[in-house]
């Protein structure tokens, strides 16, 4: 959906980035509010019963993090695509060819969102926590468990999670890496 939007000008496209910028910037625990009172009993998505489940803490996760990735997205392709798109016109390409040709270009730069979004979720605490609940062995991830044994004075327990998310996070970054052919 980026793409096409960083390609394009149309009628609404700056109504959109500017939602898109003030969604990348809103505080996690208003998202876990709103969906909360989206999923909760007497909201409009009640009767799913989602409000304490994994689920929730998927979509809480999800809309935060998509502005991001679709924001960096746009932003960092409507600055390099003109030259891409120039050039393929030259040499004949058609829209198709071009579209292909600005997402092999830009594939550093949409891993750099997708790894921007991955850093958002990962060290996320409110919005899960909220819609989550924090139920141990249901819903409890690690930057929830690390603020929890932070609160009851369990530092080592704490350190110790932090470390594994540290290396976790170590470990899918260098992955990310790999796919974007960069060696540092």
């Amino acid at each position: 959906m980026a793409i096409p939007v960083a390609l394009n000008n149309f009628k609404f496209k700056k109504a959109i980035m500017r939602v898109t910028s003030t969604l990348m910037s809103l505080p996690p625990v208003l998202m876990g509010l709103l969906v909360y009172i989206m999923l909760s009993r007497k909201g409009p998505l009640g009767k799913f019963e989602m409000l304490f489940t994994i689920r929730a803490m998927i979509i809480a996760q999800t809309l935060l993090i998509l502005p991001i990735i679709f924001g960096l997205i746009v932003s960092s392709i409507s600055k390099t695509s003109e030259e891409v798109k120039k050039t393929c016109i030259s040499l004949g390409a058609g829209k198709y060819h071009t579209f292909i040709m600005v997402i092999k270009e830009s594939k550093v730069h949409i891993l750099t969102a997708i790894t921007t979004g991955f850093g958002r979720a990962i060290s996320e605490v409110g919005a899960v926590m909220m819609v989550g609940g924090n139920i141990r062995g249901h819903t409890r991830v690690m930057t929830t468990y690390i603020a929890l044994e932070t609160n009851k004075g369990n530092f080592n327990e704490a350190i110790a999670i932090g470390v594994v998310l540290l290396v976790l996070s170590f470990l899918v970054n260098s992955i990310l890496h790999k796919f974007q052919g960069r060696d540092y």
